[in-house]
C-alpha cells in the first residue's frame, strides 16, 4: 500500500508561482536574445574579410560617333582630327578603353571566385583585389545570364582564404546578415541589416531573391551576404532605386539557387538545366472547376511541342500536380523543380486528366539546347459570324490568316470584337485572338462552338473552358457560363 502525504495548499501555490515565473523569465531572455542586435559585427567581418574581393574588368569598346559639332559644317574636319593622333600621324582605331567595378567572393582554396555575371560580362580582362591588396588576374570559367552568376578562377601559389556556403532556405524574415563588398569603388566596405523578405522573383524564371535593407549600392554586385555564422546566404544583385542609391531595398541569389549553377559551371563551364517541353499556365479556381479539379493547384499543359513530354504522353488540358515526388503548386515552382532536375534521367510525372489522376515516366531533355527551338503552330476555316459570351467570333478565313500571321493549316475561331464590360475581356481575351478549342474539343465553326457551350450548359457546368492562341503562346481561359446565350448568326 502507498503511503499518501498531505502537502499544504499554500505550498503547492508557492512552487506553482515559482515555476511560472521561472518559465516567463527564461521565455522573456529567448525572446530577447532573437531580438537583441549583436554587439558587434567586427568579429564577422574578421572571419570572412580575406574572402571577400574588388573585381575591375576592363574592355574595348566602340568610342563616340558624333561630337557637338553633328550636322554643323566642320562635323567632318573634327571627326577627321578625332581620329588622329596629336602629330598628324596616321589615323587612331575608334576604339577607346572601358572599366567597370564590382565585387566577389573565393569559395574554394584552389581560387574560384563568384560573382555577378554582368560585372564580367564582355570584359577583355578581370583583376581581382584581395583584402591584403595582392592583385591577381582571373579567367573566367563560366556564366549563366540567367541566374546572373559566373565564376571565375585565379591561379595562386599556396590556398587561398574561402567562404562556404549557406543554406538560403533556412533563413527567415528578420534574421540579421551583412554584406560585403566595393560600393561604387570605394572599395572594402561592409553594411549590415535584416532579411526583409524572401522568396522575391523579379524577372527571370529561376529567380529566388533575398530581400534586405543592408545598404547595397553599385559595385556591390556579385558581393556576398553573409549569415551571422559567416556563410553565404546570397550572392548581392541587384537595387531597387529612383536615383541609383540604396534605399533599403537590395536583392541577393538566394544560395541554394547560386549553388547548383556554381557546381554545373566548375564541372562543366556551362548549365545543363533540365527540359521538359511543354506550355504551361496556372490553374485559378474557374478553371479548376471546369476541369474537375477539387482544389485550384499545378501547371495546367496548354501546348505540348515535340519534346520529352510528347513522347511521354503528356496532353494538353493535363494538370501537373507532382514532379519527381515534389508536389506543385503552380507554374513557377513547376520551372524550377524542372530546371532543377538532371538531364538525360527518367522521372515521374502525375497529371490529372479527364478526372483521374496518371503517372508518367518522362526523360527530361536539356532546356539550353531547346531554347531555340521554335514550336509548332496549329489550327481551320468557315464563312460565319456569331455574337457570344461578349465575344463576335468569325470563322477563319484566308485573309484573315493573312492579317493575323496565321499558318496556310491554321485551324480555329477568330475573336473579332469583344466587350470591354465582358467576362472575356476581364479574363484577358483581344481581338486577334484565335480560338483552338471549346470544352476541350477542337473546333473550327460557329455551330461546333454554340454546341459545345449548350453541352456544358446542359450539364450544369459554371463555366466553360477555351483554349486560346495569341501568336505562338496558347493559354486557357475559363469563362463564366452566365454570359454564354447566343445573340444570333449569320451565314
Amino acid at each position: 500500500m502507498r503511503q499518501m502525504i498531505a502537502v499544504p495548499t499554500q505550498t503547492w501555490r508557492a512552487a506553482w508561482t515559482a515555476l511560472a515565473a521561472l518559465a516567463l523569465l527564461l521565455v522573456q531572455a529567448g525572446s530577447a536574445a532573437a531580438q537583441r542586435a549583436p554587439d558587434t559585427f567586427a568579429d564577422l567581418v574578421d572571419q570572412v574579410a580575406d574572402a571577400v574581393v574588388n573585381i575591375t574588368t576592363s574592355q574595348s569598346v566602340t568610342a563616340a560617333g558624333r561630337g557637338p559639332n553633328q550636322g554643323s559644317p566642320l562635323e567632318d574636319f573634327f571627326e577627321e582630327f578625332r581620329r588622329r593622333g596629336p602629330d598628324g600621324g596616321p589615323e587612331r582605331p575608334d576604339r577607346r578603353r572601358g572599366s567597370a567595378l564590382g565585387s566577389g567572393f573565393v569559395i574554394s582554396d584552389d581560387g574560384y571566385i563568384v560573382t555577378n555575371n554582368h560585372v564580367i560580362e564582355s570584359a577583355d580582362e578581370i583583376l581581382i583585389e584581395f583584402y591584403d591588396g595582392k592583385e591577381l588576374e582571373a579567367e573566367v570559367i563560366g556564366t549563366d545570364p540567367n541566374t546572373d552568376i559566373a565564376v571565375l578562377k585565379v591561379e595562386f601559389d599556396g590556398e587561398l582564404a574561402h567562404v562556404p556556403f549557406g543554406d538560403s532556405d533556412a533563413m527567415r524574415t528578420g534574421d540579421w546578415v551583412m554584406a560585403m563588398g566595393n560600393p561604387l569603388g570605394q572599395g572594402f566596405s561592409v553594411s549590415a541589416g535584416i532579411v526583409s523578405a524572401r522568396e522575391r522573383e523579379l524577372s527571370g524564371a529561376y529567380d529566388d531573391y533575398i530581400q534586405t535593407d543592408a545598404a547595397i549600392n553599385r559595385g556591390n554586385s556579385g558581393g556576398p551576404l553573409f549569415n551571422m555564422d559567416g556563410e553565404v546566404i546570397g550572392v548581392n544583385t541587384a537595387i531597387l532605386s529612383p536615383n541609383g542609391g540604396s534605399i533599403g531595398l537590395g536583392f541577393a541569389m538566394s544560395s541554394n539557387v547560386v549553388t547548383r549553377v556554381v557546381d554545373q559551371l566548375q564541372e562543366f563551364g556551362e548549365t545543363r538545366r533540365g527540359w521538359l517541353g511543354v506550355r504551361i499556365q496556372d490553374v485559378d479556381p474557374e478553371l479548376a472547376e471546369a476541369l474537375g479539379l477539387e482544389e485550384a493547384r499545378g501547371a495546367l499543359v496548354t501546348d505540348v511541342p515535340d519534346g520529352p513530354a510528347l513522347e511521354a504522353g503528356i496532353e494538353a488540358r493535363d494538370v501537373i500536380l507532382t514532379f519527381d515526388g515534389t508536389e506543385i503548386e503552380d507554374t513557377r515552382q513547376l520551372v524550377r523543380t524542372v530546371g532543377n532536375s538532371p538531364v538525360d534521367v527518367a522521372v515521374d510525372v502525375e497529371v490529372f486528366r479527364d478526372g483521374a489522376v496518371q503517372t508518367l515516366a518522362v526523360t527530361l531533355g536539356r532546356r539550353e539546347d531547346a531554347e531555340r527551338a521554335v514550336p509548332a503552330s496549329v489550327t481551320t476555316e468557315e464563312p460565319g459570324e456569331a455574337q457570344m459570351m461578349g465575344l463576335t467570333v468569325s470563322t477563319l478565313t484566308d485573309e484573315l490568316r493573312e492579317q493575323l500571321g496565321l499558318d496556310a493549316d491554321a485551324e480555329g475561331l477568330v475573336v473579332s470584337d469583344i466587350d470591354p464590360d465582358s467576362d472575356a475581356y476581364a479574363k484577358g481575351l483581344r481581338a486577334g485572338d484565335l480560338i483552338e478549342e471549346a470544352g476541350q474539343v477542337r473546333v473550327s465553326t460557329i455551330g461546333e462552338l454554340e454546341t459545345r457551350i449548350e453541352e456544358a450548359r446542359e450539364a450544369g457546368q459554371k463555366s466553360f473552358l477555351l483554349l486560346i492562341r495569341r501568336g505562338a503562346d496558347p493559354r486557357f481561359v475559363a469563362l463564366a457560363l452566365d454570359d454564354a446565350e447566343m445573340e444570333g448568326v449569320s451565314e
